[in-house]
């Protein structure tokens, strides 16, 4: 396998296997970014984590802004954030992994007509949440988590965005979603 050194590695790597995580070597089955990137991880770069985990942590954003029909940032069964290929979103994880939001959690539920109605930072919608729910901060980690895991709610794609900010899934990938139903009907 060819060691990713750029941007455009990245995405073939990604279009390739489908899907991979982006630092975890612990799912299996799950091929890690982290182990085929070739660029030193201790050194280089311009802060203290080096030119590697840099280079990782930029092209998790990077990449589904810049290829948003081809690329799909989240998160998948035990938090772990993970990086697919939109084909292997629509085809294979979609169906396998999405629970309506009334499957979830109360609390994420609340917290996901919050965003439904008004598409925020995690920071604003936690304070919000931990204001109107008399939730705790991590209470409110583990349902923003459930709602990514469930493909209900994702990361905005809008490179004006510097902070993460979660908008409906049906927003950004409604053609995943009625591929899927399409799917559903004619079996």
């Amino acid at each position: 396998m060819t060691k990713i050194k750029t941007i455009e590695d990245a995405y073939d790597f990604i279009q390739e296997v489908g899907m991979c995580t982006l630092f975890s070597d612990k799912v299996p089955g799950v091929p890690s970014l982290w182990d085929t990137v070739a660029l030193p991880d201790r050194k280089g770069g311009r802060t203290k984590w080096g030119e590697k985990v840099e280079a990782i942590w930029a092209w998790k954003n990077e990449l589904p802004t810049y290829y948003p029909d081809d690329i799909f940032y989240g998160k998948i069964k035990g938090g772990h954030a993970v990086l697919m290929s939109m084909s292997y979103l629509r085809d294979t994880h979609y169906p396998q992994n999405h629970k309506p939001v009334d499957q979830c959690s109360e609390l994420a539920q609340q917290i996901f007509d919050l965003i439904r109605l008004n598409p925020d930072t995690t920071g604003n919608l936690r304070k919000e949440a931990i204001s109107l729910y008399g939730c705790s901060k991590s209470r409110f980690d583990t349902a923003l988590k459930l709602l990514q895991i469930t493909l209900n709610i994702v990361r905005s794609n809008d490179p004006d965005n510097e902070k993460d900010t979660w908008v409906a899934f049906t927003e950004v990938h409604l053609d995943v979603v009625n591929s899927t139903r399409s799917r559903d009907t004619q079996d």
